[in-house]
């Protein structure tokens, strides 16, 4: 070996690896020729076994007929077993897939490490998060909405006014009611 770790030069010169590859390419098209011929002749050979030639020459209407029936009969056999076949290949198909993917989740699972707990302010975490973009200390409380106390009074007020409202229902019930919601309706307007 060379101290560079270069490959060794090989003892074979590049023509003679030119011809041995023109040699390897030959041999492998006459073998894919001669595959092909061969199951040229395992299809006709099987289909003279299956299929025999037709003679239908000199036959009555009623031979002829049952001729019919049988190869519906021999059709209906062929085409359950081209479904059934076909069933199979669909099923280990699937059964290969979900296998597959058996091996994908076992490959890629592993043990998660625990979890340290860290103490961070706000201002450290929107660092963080904003970068360069952060501005000084925050105050999370100053974008609250300010409440004042009168509003509160207010609305204690109003529901107050309100009142409860079965007392409110029982006086509008009836005719009287109904004046009265007269009356203040045309007041109104």
């Amino acid at each position: 070996m060379n101290p560079k770790g270069d490959k060794p030069k090989s003892k074979i010169s590049a023509s003679r690896k030119l011809s041995l590859k023109m040699l390897l390419l030959t041999r492998a098209c006459e073998d894919l020729e001669k595959e092909r011929q061969e199951r040229e002749e395992e299809k006709v050979r099987y289909l003279g076994e299956k299929l025999p030639p037709l003679q239908l020459s000199g036959m009555s209407l009623e031979e002829l007929q049952n001729l019919c029936k049988q190869l519906h009969a021999k059709i209906d056999v062929v085409d359950e077993e081209r479904y059934d076949c076909e069933s199979k290949v669909n099923k280990h198909n699937k059964d290969i897939h979900e296998l597959k993917l058996k091996v994908q989740d076992l490959g890629g699972k592993f043990k998660k490490p625990a979890l340290r707990k860290v103490r961070v302010s706000a201002d450290e975490m929107m660092r963080a998060l904003l970068g360069s973009k952060h501005k000084g200390s925050m105050d999370l409380r100053a974008n609250l909405k300010s409440v004042k106390k009168e509003d509160v009074k207010q609305d204690k007020v109003l529901t107050n006014e309100v009142g409860d409202w079965r007392k409110n229902v029982e006086a509008m019930s009836g005719m009287e009611g109904r004046k009265k919601m007269f009356d203040t309706g045309g007041a109104a307007q």
